[in-house]
């Protein structure tokens, strides 16, 4: 149990590093990685969840998903764009593994339908 705790918070501190990052470079994406930081902090530690639901890049970015199950038009289309381009970077890295290049395409596809059709949109 202690192993799995310490994977979970090691991967939501890494997240919240990378959605840190991504508020400053564009290409990077915020929003999905504060979810798995939120995620894996819900699972792993009450203090660490609880800490960050309290600072205002959650506020900012993920309090009105959660709560409300829904976000912004604007909010949506900034993380289908990041999402978007950071797989069409793999999905042309991977020129010579057909595999791989379907597997992103799930991936993109998986992000497209969720994020249109699942996540309710909410007015500014």
């Amino acid at each position: 149990m202690k192993v799995k705790k310490i994977i979970l918070i090691s991967i939501g501190i890494i997240s919240l590093t990378l959605g840190t990052i991504g508020i400053v470079l564009p290409f990077l994406p915020t929003v999905p990685f504060y979810m798995l930081t939120l995620y894996t902090f819900t699972l792993s530690s009450e203090k660490l969840h609880n800490w960050f639901i309290s600072t205002s890049l959650y506020k900012k970015h993920l309090k009105d998903f959660k709560e409300k199950k829904g976000m912004t038009i604007k909010t949506k289309i900034m993380v289908l764009l990041s999402v978007t381009v950071l797989l069409s970077i793999g999905f042309i890295m991977m020129k010579s593994t057909t595999i791989g290049r379907i597997a992103l395409v799930i991936v993109w596809l998986g992000h497209m339908y969720y994020f249109i059709c699942r996540v309710p949109n909410l007015k500014n």
